[in-house]
């Protein structure tokens, strides 16, 4: 499972309490990009909690200006502290970026596993 950011950057949610799986696809990863600092997971069937702070890339003439970053507590842990994105997420190849606008959140699940959310608040930061 995924939390995107404008449709581009990932933070991966799925469960990793005793489920191994490569260190930069665990729970609070930058997919593919930033390990999380610890993994702070829950046994499944307890609610799990992410604050994310999602700071985005900023493009001027069709070229990035400013990268974007990500802070992320887990569980009241924090677990990627002020990360820079290296680019859109990519399952295959590294990551790049690609000039875009502002874009929505989006969850993904994965088909097989039972999921719920709640609670989920959005709070521009100025």
């Amino acid at each position: 499972m995924e939390f995107f950011f404008q449709n581009n950057y990932e933070i991966q949610i799925l469960d990793s309490y005793n489920n191994p799986t490569y260190v930069n696809g665990q729970a609070g990863s930058v997919y593919k990009q930033h390990i999380p600092l610890k993994n702070t997971s829950k046994k499944p069937g307890d609610w799990q909690s992410y604050d994310i702070i999602f700071t985005a890339p900023i493009f001027k003439n069709e070229k990035l200006e400013k990268p974007g970053y990500f802070t992320v507590f887990h569980n009241g842990v924090l677990i990627q502290n002020h990360v820079e994105i290296k680019g859109t997420t990519t399952n295959v190849g590294e990551p790049k970026y690609s000039t875009h606008g502002n874009a929505p959140i989006m969850l993904q699940d994965h088909c097989c596993v039972p999921l719920s959310f709640r609670n989920i608040w959005l709070r521009k930061l100025d």
